[in-house]
Order: C-alpha cells, then sequence, then structure tokens
C-alpha cells in the first residue's frame, strides 16, 4: 500500500511540474552554407527569459509573448539540431533578468 501511495504521489509531482513550463516551439533548420540552425516560438501570452546554448556558448535572450527569436546559428558544419540546449522559463520568475 505505502509503495503504490508513494509512486502516486510521485507520478503526481512530476506532472505537475510538466505542465507548469511554458509551451515553446523549437524550429531546426541548415541554412545555405550548411550550418545547423534554431529558432525557438513563444506560443504562451507571457513574456519569457530563454537561453539557446551550443558547444558551451550560452545566448540569453527574453522572448515576448506570441513571437518568434531569432535565428541562431552553429559555429561548425558539423554539429546538427541535438547539439543544440534550449531552455525558456517565465521571465516573471526571474526578477534579475526584467528591465529595470
Amino acid at each position: 500500500m505505502t509503495i503504490k501511495l508513494f509512486a502516486l504521489l510521485t507520478a503526481f509531482l512530476f506532472s505537475v511540474s510538466a505542465l507548469s513550463m511554458p509551451k515553446i516551439a523549437v524550429k531546426h533548420q541548415r541554412n545555405a552554407k550548411g550550418f545547423a540552425q534554431v529558432q525557438v516560438s513563444n506560443k504562451t501570452m507571457e513574456n519569457l527569459i530563454c537561453h539557446v546554448a551550443i558547444d558551451g556558448n550560452k545566448i540569453l535572450f527574453r522572448l515576448k509573448a506570441i513571437e518568434y527569436s531569432k535565428w541562431f546559428t552553429a559555429t561548425d558544419i558539423r554539429y546538427n539540431h541535438s547539439n543544440f540546449s534550449i531552455w525558456c522559463d517565465y521571465l516573471s520568475l526571474h526578477p534579475k533578468y526584467q528591465k529595470r
């Protein structure tokens, strides 16, 4: 009985955290020179703080509600979509990144 309760509680906590993440869409492509590119779109009505990282280089940017980011391009032709790391969260939860 205790194992079932623990499993149910764990599943509930994971489902709540999954629902709290902002909805974004990520597009991948290659440019005319063959370099991998990525673009992030905000599907929420809230402003987001995001970063795109590849090979240790992290670019932090704000993404307004229902807008697209610029295309971010890899620095080496050998990189592909799986080498990009994309993270976004609600800007209201990160006051140090809000404009003053």
